[in-house]
């Protein structure tokens, strides 16, 4: 098994998909020598979006999941006055309004956005209607009626605003659509809008400032020691305490098997023998038992 576990973290431009920054990774360590290295994005960006994209390496591929269920931040600026069919500035404009709305009209709707919120996902997006993505029947013309969703709104500010657009920061759960989130806002705001601009600044324990461009990392990957680069496995685990356990516990922990008896109580908790990550556990009152196992040793 190759050596190559950990995270890089890619500043994603605007252009490329998630998908595609995945691609030019792979290519570049296949150039470099690297061999066969498992590798996937911890949570898709829009290709008109850029910022913080987690990209997992070999066994910490196997916390992608637990990546994608954290919470997000984003900065996105809203054009008031044009809606769009894609609520983003790549669609055709489908309704205009005169209505530009002030930092004190905004200021007064941005408590109803915070907290417990529900929120339409936009028509042209990845969730799955009948088994066609919603994006598909939308450009064919059968834009889906997606259901509202639960979600959480941590934190919504304003930065800034001019004449015609404002720009806000957000902290959300997962799940949460930026593109709806200013398209309601505008509404709230007796106007309509689109975002023109949208950055991840975060994700999960993950932020801009352990970001490097997509082209300093494919250089990184196809040199002669990447692994010198990388952030470890255990940093996608920032907010999950780790539990130090026994030779013949890791043992069986690496097999699968589940541990009788508690000593913590109940919770998520990253395994460790010494220094080695050993397993992603969920421990309860009665026993303990395997999320993800790692095989690094």
């Amino acid at each position: 098994m190759t050596g190559l576990h950990g995270w890089i973290v890619v500043d994603k431009p605007v252009g490329p998909s998630s998908a595609q920054v995945v691609g030019k990774l792979k290519w570049a360590l296949r150039q470099g020598g690297h061999g066969k290295v498992k590798i996937g994005h911890g949570g898709t960006l829009d290709p008109l979006a850029s910022g913080v994209l987690p990209i997992a390496l070999g066994e910490a591929t196997k916390l992608t999941g637990h990546l994608l269920n954290g919470p997000k931040a984003y900065r996105f600026t809203i054009r008031f006055g044009a809606a769009t069919e894609t609520d983003d500035a790549e669609g055709a404009v489908v309704a205009e309004s005169p209505v530009r709305p002030d930092a004190t009209a905004i200021h007064a709707v941005l408590p109803g956005f915070t907290g417990p919120i529900r929120q339409r996902p936009p028509a042209y997006s990845a969730l799955k209607v009948d088994g066609e993505r919603a994006y598909a029947l939308a450009r064919a013309g059968k834009a889906p009626e997606l259901a509202e969703r639960d979600l959480v709104i941590h934190a919504l500010d304003l930065v800034a605003c001019d004449a015609d657009s404002a720009t806000f920061d957000v902290h959300c759960s997962k799940g949460t659509y930026v593109r709806s989130l200013a398209r309601d806002i505008a509404e709230a705001l007796g106007t309509v809008g689109h975002v023109s601009l949208l950055r991840r600044t975060a994700a999960g324990p993950f932020t801009l400032d352990q970001a490097m461009s997509l082209d300093k990392w494919v250089e990184l990957v196809h040199g002669p020691a990447p692994e010198q680069a990388l952030l470890p496995l255990t940093a996608g685990l920032d907010d999950i305490p780790a539990l130090a356990v026994e030779p013949h516990e890791a043992a069986a922990l690496k097999q699968g098997k589940r541990l009788m008896g508690a000593r913590v109580k109940p919770g998520q908790y990253l395994a460790t023998l010494g220094s080695v990550p050993v397993a992603l556990v969920v421990v309860s009152e009665q026993d303990m038992t395997v999320l993800r196992g790692f095989n690094l040793t």
